[in-house]
């Protein structure tokens, strides 16, 4: 490898750590934000409610702007960029944006005129007084869509140019609107709940918009509106945007397919599964989906270049450090549940029978945390290597055989619980066929030494689960506010404990993948890291 083929190498683990640390902000906030939408409003049909409002939205999200932004646009923009053709790179991205945005907006007006027949559709059985309270809220949400459409092209050029600080900023300020509307904007209009979504509408305008607008004025970008649809890199990513639409978007709609099966259980299922499911994806966004967006545009990159060598070794790293750190958390969350739960959300309107409710499906969603986390990284690794036909089979595969379940579980008169159960075990089937059919597409792929770390990571969470739970007996578990806070903090305590006695029981066995912590305890370190801190294989 040539000296100037060293310096160009993106630095993978800073844009991790960036990454990583922003959408533990994101989730912290998300976690805050379900607090204080669970003590003013608690579970109910107007909770129901407004989580259905993102149904519509959410859906267009995922089936246009998701998959097309993330994964179809920045392959192609990386691979002008890195080849000296950066006026093609900008060419290609003012098409895009145009032309998406023209459709975009049809497909929001659309949505926006039918969105009661619409709530009827995502929201089966429910009862009527329910419908007009979703379609009033998913007309709010609806223009939002626009904001992470354009945000995310542009957040896809900043992260092909390795700016990695300004587009994490921008989950954490929509989270910080829809706290405020809780807090400020449910006073000021006739519907209370509906304040949030006029939080979330204000934030995702200001965070996925306006900053990385304002990033890419900074760094001298270019954009001129056309419709230039016979550039050849503009074709290029409307060919590959189906397939990557689809191959994203299918395992981001399971939530979106439980709430369906789940709404005719009746009131106050949907926000259980929903504050169920938040809790889950906390881990999931600060550890699989981190790491996968940091590594994407070098993946992206090395595949332009044609450095395979580096590709590979990037990958099986990747995967190794989502298994070491999603493992535990999976483990805390599915056998200790109700703790975490009272702590978090019993407060004001939330009720211990709403922690019960809620606590089992979080533990069967918590099952699936380490596919889910492991499912964003190998998606993206198709598409870095431009090849998105089979993930989409295997995605289309796993979300039919998800459907048949919940099929399954309805006309079998099973308990709504069963669904994020169902939900847990498909997501171990998408991650199988990925890694066999990457695998087969790219080659050495280190299955043992991503089996090792597995069994490592659930022996060294095991020990650091029996840790916890002995300490569990000396927290309170009622009492006055004074007892509860005081749980709260042990609480603090206990999985603070659990972190370091999981790291040390890794570090003790000789995981190179603790190597992780180190770095991050070391973080306020000047001295980058260099490939001598990468894991070695075990």
């Amino acid at each position: 490898m040539t000296l100037q083929a060293v310096a160009s190498r993106p630095n993978v683990q800073r844009a991790s750590m960036i990454v990583m640390l922003s959408l533990l902000l994101s989730r912290v906030l998300g976690i805050a934000r379900e607090m204080i939408i669970n003590w003013k409003f608690g579970q109910s049909m107007h909770t129901d409610a407004y989580r259905l409002a993102f149904q519509i939205p959410d859906l267009i999200f995922f089936l246009v702007a998701g998959g097309a932004l993330s994964s179809a646009f920045i392959p192609v923009f990386s691979e002008y960029l890195h080849t000296g053709r950066e006026e093609d790179a900008w060419k290609v991205f003012s098409s895009v944006t145009t032309i998406m945005s023209l459709a975009l907006l049809v497909v929001i007006g659309g949505a926006w005129l039918f969105a009661m027949p619409l709530a009827h559709i995502v929201a089966p059985g429910k009862a009527q007084e329910i419908y007009p309270l979703i379609a009033h809220m998913s007309r709010i949400l609806l223009p939002a869509q626009f904001a992470f459409f354009i945000g995310g092209l542009m957040m896809g050029t900043l992260y092909s140019r390795q700016v990695f600080s300004i587009p994490s900023l921008g989950p954490n300020i929509y989270n910080l609107g829809i706290i405020f509307g809780a807090l400020v904007f449910s006073s000021l209009v006739a519907l209370p709940v509906s304040g949030m979504t006029w939080g979330a509408l204000f934030g995702a305008f200001v965070g996925s918009m306006a900053l990385p607008a304002w990033m890419m004025w900074k760094l001298g970008s270019k954009f001129r509106p056309t419709l230039d649809t016979k550039h050849p890199g503009v074709r290029k990513v409307f060919r590959l945007m189906a397939p990557v639409v689809l191959g994203l978007s299918l395992p981001s709609v399971f939530p979106m397919i439980m709430q369906y099966f789940g709404s005719p259980y009746g009131n106050l299922v949907n926000s259980a599964i929903a504050n169920a499911n938040q809790m889950m994806q906390a881990p999931q966004g600060i550890f699989g989906q981190s790491l996968a967006l940091a590594a994407f545009p070098a993946l992206s990159q090395y595949f332009a270049q044609d450095r395979m060598d580096l590709f590979r070794g990037q990958v099986n790293n990747s995967l190794r450090q989502v298994i070491y750190l999603s493992v535990p958390v999976s483990i805390l969350l599915a056998v200790m549940p109700t703790p975490i739960i009272r702590a978090l959300f019993q407060h004001g309107r939330f009720t211990a029978e709403d922690t019960e409710r809620t606590s089992f499906l979080l533990s069967m969603f918590a099952i699936g945390i380490a596919g889910w986390c492991i499912q964003p990284m190998l998606m993206r690794s198709y598409f870095a290597l431009q090849k998105t036909i089979t993930p989409v089979v295997y995605g289309t595969i796993t979300t039919a055989l998800f459907v048949v379940a919940c099929l399954g579980i309805r006309s079998a008169g099973l308990d709504y619980s069963y669904l994020p159960l169902a939900g847990s075990i498909c997501a171990y089937v998408m991650v199988l066929l990925l890694l066999f059919g990457l695998n087969k597409t790219l080659g050495d792929i280190d299955f043992r030494a991503l089996g090792i770390t597995f069994a490592k990571s659930v022996l060294a969470g095991g020990v650091a689960m029996v840790f916890l739970w002995g300490a569990m007996h000396f927290a309170p578990q009622s009492g006055g506010t004074g007892a509860r806070l005081l749980g709260i903090a042990l609480l603090g305590v206990f999985l603070t404990g659990f972190g370091w006695i999981y790291y040390f029981v890794t570090k003790q066995m000789g995981m190179d993948e603790s190597k992780i912590v180190a770095r991050a305890l070391n973080r306020g370190s000047k001295t980058p890291p260099n490939e001598s801190d990468l894991p070695e294989s075990p």
